[in-house]
């Protein structure tokens, strides 16, 4: 049976007291403030709280990070999470948040859709929260805690028997390292249905930022106002599909504008279709270094803001420059079979 604890990073201010308390306020976590670093993390439920204060750093939590990942790779292992987290400014709460999700997540532990709170000094970030269900910003900040409990508390970990899988991607396969290295963990993922889609270049069209009735009058009808491929390709196969894989080479630190393009216009779907019961992975390839800001953007895009589930390992990494270096990186096939198996088992 999986043991809940509640794990906060040093002395937390009077917001962040409050949210652990809203987050806790059935008592199913066992609170830890102190003395956590020789705990197993592994199989457990966690909410991490974190206190960044002025400065936007908390030592203790890096400290717990390092720890860990002396200790391992599957430090975390079987454990599902979500963080609190509060900063006396208006930065660093995203940033931080999604720098521990990742850690985590890559040692292990798998998140909710949307699992973290952030508490800026002035809870603006929760302006929308209140103007649409009538709450103060204070209020509307404790019952995002209280929400997130319940999605880590039910939250189910079993994967899909003979799942549909959508594969996004805007590479050249003859040459793309990327698209090499899907093709060898799809040459390992048996009993499910694959479909791929190619999203080429002046095929889509950004996320112009229409006004929130607009967007969510045409995501109501599964819609959006500037039509194309996402309506008519990936809107559907994104509401059958049960995992998603986006294929991400680096450009410039950042995933392809055709793939960002895309995650952007996925915002009037989700107006109507929140996502948290599907399944995000992605594959990464860098010429040089930097695989992990990707990782780290799509976590902040996808899981964070729109509520995709993020297993344990959702990322495959790899460097490789030239075409087809990929082929010759160490152990590329093992690696490709091992994350095929994270995919399906």
């Amino acid at each position: 049976m999986m043991e809940n604890i509640l794990i906060c990073f040093g002395k937390p201010s009077g917001i962040l007291k409050k949210m652990i308390d809203a987050s806790n306020i059935g008592g199913f976590f066992k609170e830890y403030y102190d003395n956590y670093e020789n705990l197993d993390l592994k199989n457990k439920r966690i909410i991490f709280a974190v206190e960044l204060g002025n400065t936007g750093i908390n030592i203790s939590l890096y400290r717990l990070i390092e720890s860990l990942r002396k200790k391992g790779p599957k430090s975390l292992d079987n454990s599902v999470a979500g963080v609190l987290i509060h900063s006396s400014s208006e930065l660093y709460t995203r940033s931080e948040g999604r720098n521990l999700i990742y850690a985590c997540n890559m040692m292990g532990c798998s998140f909710p859709g949307k699992p973290l709170v952030e508490a800026t000094g002035s809870l603006k970030n929760f302006i929308n929260y209140k103007k649409h269900f009538s709450m103060s910003l204070e209020e509307a900040c404790l019952n995002s805690c209280k929400e997130l409990s319940e999605r880590i508390l039910s939250y189910d970990k079993r994967k899909i028997k003979e799942p549909k899988i959508l594969v996004l991607h805007s590479s050249n396969s003859e040459t793309s390292n990327t698209y090499m290295l899907w093709k060898l963990v799809e040459e390992n993922l048996k009993n499910c249905s694959i479909k791929e889609i190619h999203i080429g270049h002046e095929q889509i069209i950004d996320c112009k930022g229409c006004s929130f009735k607009t967007c969510t009058h045409y995501g109501l009808q599964n819609n959006c106002y500037y039509g194309g491929i996402m309506v008519e390709e990936i809107y559907p196969s994104i509401l059958e599909t049960d995992y998603l894989i986006l294929l991400c080479p680096n450009y410039n630190d950042s995933i392809t504008a055709n793939i960002s393009a895309a995650v952007n216009r996925l915002t009037a779907l989700y107006r109507k279709t929140p996502f948290y019961d599907k399944s995000l992975y992605s594959i990464i390839v860098s010429g040089h270094s930097g695989s992990d800001i990707l990782a780290k953007q799509l976590i902040s895009g996808l899981n964070i803001n729109k509520t995709f589930k993020l297993p344990s390992e959702f990322a495959l990494m790899e460097t490789a420059n030239y075409p087809k270096d990929i082929l010759k990186v160490d152990n590329i096939n093992e690696k490709a079979s091992n994350f095929a198996k994270n995919i399906l088992f």
